[in-house]
């Protein structure tokens, strides 16, 4: 026997799509404090939370929320195509996937290609963000997936190595250091540095340093990876990143050297993430696996 009717459904539906019981009950023309007693009958029946309430903020969904609204959605749209026969189908599944910002140029057009390949049913949408952000985005179920460095998560989220990225110091082929072996982090020390305020931060960058007790001067804080590449290419420093393009010239066209920093322990992990440590849902699953197999290290 059916427990939830179609307008238990639509209720959290409704609560998912305006964030809010006030804006929810408004739509429905129902009272907040009905809604809000309907929800939670809703969510004891499921055994889990669909939705996390915050004080004065937007009620977020949670995992088991999102899979729930995106089949409720489907159920709705079928119950009224058959009253309806002229109303549409449901639309196509959707799949959201987010990407740590200087790991985008690099993977975010590749894992499109592939997940639209191996997926012609599931619609795909992406974004490039920061750390906090996608983790926030993770949190909100407004992503499903996750391209990032391994930069410190709890126990509430799937972490799926890839493979590991190395830093690299860019230079001018006339640099000092463009000779001779690899430098290694007290080589840098000597020389003006120029690190990147996106992507990995000039924090982290620094970070490093410390680790080794060593202090280095920087020369700039360049707002993107293609102005820190410039200032290299013309002699103002050395660059410090992990995202290394294959290109060795600057937008202008000057001449770029790449060399990797010496350390085993300045390497991170760049991993594929959600949010939830149970079994993810089929299409979430499946492009987990798509996107293990296109970058993984094996």
């Amino acid at each position: 026997m059916l427990y939830l009717t179609l307008r238990q459904y639509e209720y959290v539906c409704a609560v998912g799509r305006h964030g809010s019981l006030s804006a929810a009950a408004a739509a429905l023309n129902v009272s907040q404090p009905a809604l809000s007693a309907a929800l939670a009958k809703i969510e004891t029946h499921l055994g889990q939370p669909l939705f996390i309430r915050r004080r004065g903020s937007a009620m977020a969904v949670t995992p088991a929320g999102r899979d729930f609204i995106v089949a409720a959605e489907a159920l709705l749209s079928d119950a009224a195509r058959i009253e309806d026969p002229a109303h549409p189908r449901p639309a196509k599944r959707q799949l959201h996937l987010g990407c740590f910002t200087d790991l985008a140029p690099f993977l975010l057009a590749p894992a499109l290609h592939a997940l639209r390949r191996a997926l012609p049913d599931v619609t795909v949408s992406t974004r490039a963000d920061g750390f906090e952000a996608l983790i926030s985005a993770l949190l909100k179920g407004q992503i499903d997936l996750a391209l990032t460095y391994d930069l410190g998560l709890d126990a509430g989220f799937h972490r799926q190595p890839l493979y590991r990225s190395h830093p690299q110091a860019l230079m001018s082929p006339d640099h000092p250091l463009a000779l001779g072996a690899d430098p290694n982090l007290k080589a840098l020390t000597g020389h003006p540095l120029i690190l990147s305020d996106e992507g990995l931060s000039a924090q982290h960058m620094l970070g490093l340093f410390r680790r080794h007790g060593l202090s280095p001067l920087v020369a700039h804080r360049a707002a993107t990876l293609e102005l820190l590449r410039s200032l290299a290419a013309h002699g103002e420093g050395v660059g410090i990143s992990y995202a290394a393009p294959s290109y060795a010239t600057s937008y202008d066209g000057r001449p770029l050297l790449s060399r990797p920093i010496v350390g085993t322990d300045l390497t991170e992990s760049v991993i594929l993430v959600r949010h939830g440590t149970g079994a993810a849902d089929a299409t979430t699953a499946r492009a987990a696996q798509v996107l293990t197999d296109l970058f993984g290290a094996g």
